[in-house]
């Protein structure tokens, strides 16, 4: 039986990164999978059961299936504690405190498997992408593997509300983050072992944005991160509490921006066992300033973009569309200046904040400009326009009034102070 219990662990220098694994590791499971739940007594044990026989039987190494039980308080802990004692290779690790991402670095970090994986207990993506998902980690061809559900060739059925909710939060990480992964949520994943054990430290997340850190880290350390389009059935019991989850992704987006804008973050440690160092990536001829604050700048801007959208829906049921335009653009307008001021070109204390605040409430007023027109262009071409067509064209405005924006707030009103301590000593 491929499944049993490791007699051993291997230690940290068995397996050099980016080297495929030997085909056979004596008492060791390849393979982990972790399968986080809470309060899922009624499909953790067709979904175990249902796992464990797809991979006894397409899955050519040892594997692992462990049961993280996020501080559940139904009968799941009886029924994981029933799976481990009836199904070979499963176990179960009970954690005391909710959060996928706290459940994932636990078991991620204890497991001696040199591929770790998880998937969602509801087996929504189908498992016949399971082993192209694994295989070029233990071939030694990538460090982490998602599946992604935006990929032309992926087959997903899901509701048009979790459709857009999707694509707008990986569009949000492509403008802010410069994401190039396609998919940060799917619940199905795998990183390889020594890759985790230095890259899960710097996660700080606990929650559900632990996988887009994660991946966000790699990423940018060079590591290599591959895709499998995925089928994926929606499931309409799914107990995941979207307002707060992205409002808790946004945070998250936030945070790891300014961390990176201001190079908190020491990507070096990722870069040099496995990837590239990114300072040798470094874009001739443009100065370092530069990508810091363009990285700033569109973490700033998608969140404004974000808070001026809600404002203007709020603003919308009392106003009419010009109205409500202004009041959401006038006050996003203040913190995003504010914001700009302070995490993208890095001014500190109250001197020149006034004048700052009315050099901002200018590009204020072409941003103005640009979607009153846009507003007034849709409403000369259809009467009665509907809400989200109103939505779409001030995006596209905003979009557009971007890049002078930042040119303005760089050359005008955040210029780069220029010392003359260098001149005065030669004189």
């Amino acid at each position: 039986m491929r499944t049993e219990p490791a007699a051993a662990a291997l230690s940290p220098g068995t397996l050099p990164a980016r080297r495929h694994l030997p085909a056979h590791l004596p008492g060791a499971p390849v393979l982990d999978v972790v399968i986080p739940v809470y309060n899922e007594e009624r499909d953790l044990g067709a979904s175990v059961r249902r796992l464990h026989e797809h991979l006894a039987n397409t899955f050519p190494y040892a594997f692992r299936i462990t049961i993280a039980d996020n501080a559940s308080t139904d009968s799941t802990p009886e029924v994981a504690a029933r799976l481990a004692a009836t199904v070979p290779g499963v176990r179960v690790h009970r954690l005391e405190q909710k959060g996928r991402g706290r459940a994932l670095r636990t078991v991620w970090s204890q497991s001696e498997a040199p591929v770790l994986a998880y998937m969602d207990v509801d087996l929504s993506t189908d498992l016949n992408a399971l082993l192209p998902l694994v295989a070029p980690l233990i071939s030694g061809h990538s460090d982490l593997a998602i599946g992604t559900r935006l990929a032309a060739s992926s087959r997903v059925v899901r509701g048009p509300k979790r459709e857009f909710i999707s694509r707008a939060y990986n569009l949000i990480l492509r403008s802010s983050l410069a994401a190039r992964f396609s998919d940060a949520q799917c619940g199905f994943k795998a990183i390889r072992r020594e890759v985790a054990e230095r890259l899960l430290p710097l996660v700080e997340d606990s929650g559900w944005f632990f996988d887009t850190e994660m991946l966000v880290l790699a990423e940018r350390a060079g590591l290599r991160i591959h895709e499998v389009p995925v089928d994926w059935v929606d499931d309409p019991d799914s107990t995941v509490h979207i307002v707060r989850t992205a409002t808790e992704d946004l945070k998250g987006v936030w945070r790891v921006g300014r961390a990176l804008a201001v190079g908190a973050l020491p990507l070096d440690r990722l870069a040099r066992p496995f990837g590239d160092d990114p300072r040798d990536r470094a874009l001739e001829g443009v100065p370092r300033g530069l990508a810091r604050q363009l990285v700033g700048f569109c973490v700033v801007g998608a969140l404004s973009t974000l808070a001026y959208l809600l404002l203007y829906s709020a603003f919308r049921t009392a106003l009419d569309p010009q109205a409500a335009n202004a009041a959401a653009l006038l006050l996003s307008a203040i913190g995003n200046t504010a914001a700009n001021r302070r995490l993208t070109f890095g001014v500190r204390g109250r001197e020149r904040a006034v004048r700052h605040q009315a050099q901002g409430l200018v590009v204020f007023g072409i941003g103005l400009a640009l979607t009153s027109g846009s507003l007034a262009a849709l409403g000369a071409a259809t009467s009665t326009p509907a809400h989200g067509t109103e939505l779409a064209v001030l995006i596209t405005a905003n979009l557009a009034a971007t890049v002078l924006r930042f040119l303005l707030f760089r050359a005008w009103v955040f210029p780069e102070r220029r010392t003359t301590d260098v001149k005065d000593s030669i004189r």
